[in-house]
């Protein structure tokens, strides 16, 4: 069959396409928004914290100094020095000035108790208590201390020393005892300074040889 090219011709003449497009052809309508909207203004449940402080120990242990000062003072009329038992005590760079006076065995160092401002070291509290142990004084002698200087092991090792030294203006016959115990040799040991070209006094810096 042959098909002429005029019929074909005049086929497609008669197909009409339109092109006609919308000029919005993303436009959307909202006007059933309201339908769909929710609010962001809903109650929400707030946490509430609340913490009480608890009231800080500092007034009773600031209470506690004042009333052992007060009790120092009356004690010790005119101060350390002016005192008849005294002793003087030192270890490496502690110097600790101690004074005896008949009592129950209160022991007070800077105006502090001695098993607070020790830190209740059973050592360093031995050291304070050995003297009156050796002779049996325990419970017979309070002790007021004003000590300064080195760390806590030094100073009571110093109080030490200061205490058995004021023992001897109590009476020259506790010498003996306290003697045969060391306890009134002054141990003259100190931290050995540091040298130049070395890390610390003895320790040298690791040898390469090349």
């Amino acid at each position: 069959m042959a098909i002429s090219v005029a019929s074909l011709a005049s086929s497609f003449a008669s197909l009409s396409f339109s092109s006609q497009i919308s000029q919005k052809p993303y436009a959307v309508s909202l006007a059933h928004s309201k339908q769909f909207s929710f609010s962001l203004t809903s109650k929400i449940p707030r946490l509430v914290v609340s913490a009480s402080v608890a009231e800080a120990p500092e007034t009773e242990e600031l209470e506690t100094r004042e009333k052992l000062l007060k009790l120092v003072k009356s004690r010790l009329p005119g101060g350390f020095a002016a005192q008849p038992i005294f002793g003087t005590g030192r270890r490496k760079s502690a110097s600790a000035r101690v004074v005896l006076q008949e009592g129950s065995g209160k022991i007070i160092i800077n105006y502090r108790d001695a098993k607070e401002y020790l830190q209740g070291n059973p050592l360093w509290i031995q050291y304070v208590k050995t003297p009156l142990a050796t002779l049996g004084y325990e419970a017979s002698y309070d002790i007021f201390v004003k000590v300064e200087g080195g760390g806590l092991s030094g100073q009571a090792q110093a109080i030490s020393l200061g205490i058995a030294r004021a023992l001897l203006k109590v009476s020259e016959s506790h010498r003996k005892p306290l003697r045969v115990e060391g306890l009134l040799t002054r141990d003259a040991r100190v931290v050995e300074r540091k040298k130049v070209g070395l890390k610390k006094a003895r320790k040298r810096p690791q040898f390469s040889k090349r």
